[in-house]
């Protein structure tokens, strides 16, 4: 039998609270740390942000005073493990070195969840974002070694390859077409669910991080680009969370959230390769057994229903960070052209000339300056051509192949 949060004894609430020296971390070594350790550090950040988010959201909208009491107790608990997880990143990473982590997060973590994923709706969802994560990688690393004269594979390592994705330029779609259709509560596979709420999670903190590091560069062409995959990153967030049912429960949703953390604690414990960091992992993972017990208990007080009827006898495939270039290679190879059209996706040539999407084009990218164009054509203009990293042979889509051009 594999592991079960519902039948573990975590640590009791009134223990979890902890003092500054404890959530004061030292930081991972940026120069020796594996990259995979970092992208987990900052998967989980997001993960613990969103719980935060829904957990704020439930007590808005509750108005039951001890059952806000509790909320507010495992609000602040996880408030400090966010502290205890996110204070883990160097502050010697410049904010161009910590974006290409996000991006690895973006781009490892969506391929795996696709390769793994049940449902197919889901999976075809997970595809047509992971080649705009892919691009954004693309367009950040020779945005850095253009301003920093830095190595972008310093970050990656030769764990996930750099080159053209789905351009960004052509992945602005109208807000209407952003939206997919939703899993089923009652029928969906658990992982299903869990991937669900984990490329919100990632994907959401990868939105409110460029949001706020947008305006702290001075360089125009730096702005410019985390102005514009800000955007995409809104249009990724609206795209996943749609997926998920919305007539599932406030405390449905309470279980699930604390059961994800649970599955994803454990993911990172399993695959972690420094110490020190795992010890963060199972310290979180104790705790996050016991906000599951919680969460089971208000269910069953609140709705009648037992935790057990909802959740398998064991965690189901973990979720772990592993190279995926064959499998990115696939999809880019199959699905580069494809653009959505209200819930579905087709080819950008099947498009009537009067479709949503080249009005929309037109609109966002007038007058004809695009950040992301601008930081490959400048590149090229200093440095001769673009950057990559392409360890697996050259671009699997030919008209890709060209380094001293910029994409479109």
């Amino acid at each position: 039998m594999g592991f079960n949060p519902l039948e573990e004894k975590g640590t009791p609430i009134d223990k979890q609270f902890r003092n500054w020296q404890e959530m004061n971390v030292m930081p991972i070594d940026k120069e020796s740390a594996d990259p995979y350790t970092r992208t987990r550090v900052i998967l989980m950040n997001g993960i613990e942000i969103e719980g935060q988010i829904f957990n704020r959201q439930f007590s808005r909208h509750c108005n039951d005073h001890e059952l806000k009491k509790q909320l507010a107790a495992t609000r602040r608990i996880e408030q400090q493990q966010q502290k205890h997880v996110n204070w883990l990143l160097s502050g010697e990473e410049s904010t161009l070195e910590v974006t290409l982590g996000y991006e690895q997060v973006a781009v490892d973590l969506t391929a795996y969840l696709a390769r793994t994923e049940p449902d197919p709706n889901v999976k075809a969802a997970l595809d047509f974002a992971l080649l705009e994560d892919f691009d954004h990688l693309y367009r950040y690393a020779n945005l850095m070694e253009m301003l920093e004269n830095k190595r972008p594979e310093k970050i990656v390592g030769d764990l996930t390859e750099i080159m053209p994705g789905r351009p960004t330029i052509s992945e602005h779609i109208h807000p209407f077409d952003t939206l997919r259709m939703h899993y089923d509560r009652n029928t969906a596979d658990i992982l299903t669910k869990l991937h669900v709420l984990t490329i919100v999670s990632g994907e959401q903190q990868t939105m409110n991080y460029y949001m706020n590091v947008g305006p702290s560069f001075i360089e125009h062409i730096a702005r410019g680009l985390y102005l514009e995959i800000a955007q995409i990153e809104e249009q990724h967030v609206s795209h996943y969370e749609s997926l998920a049912d919305p007539n599932e429960s406030w405390f449905e949703r309470l279980l699930l959230h604390e059961y994800n953390e649970c599955y994803m604690y454990y993911s990172c414990l399993t695959s972690e390769s420094d110490q020190r960091v795992r010890a963060v992992w199972q310290r979180n993972l104790e705790d996050e057994v016991e906000h599951l017990r919680i969460a089971a208990d208000l269910l069953m007080k609140n709705e009648g229903r037992d935790a057990r009827e909802l959740l398998p006898d064991e965690l189901p495939q973990l979720t772990i960070f592993q190279s995926n270039k064959a499998y990115v290679r696939q999809v880019l190879a199959s699905q580069i052209d494809l653009t959505a059209d209200e819930t579905e996706y087709v080819p950008v040539s099947e498009l009537p000339k009067d479709a949503r999407f080249f009005r929309f084009q037109k609109m966002v990218n007038a007058d004809g300056y695009v950040p992301s164009q601008a930081v490959i054509e400048e590149h090229i203009q200093n440095k001769g051509r673009d950057y990559r990293l392409e360890t697996e042979g050259s671009h699997p889509v030919e008209r890709l192949r060209d380094r001293n051009a910029a994409a479109a």
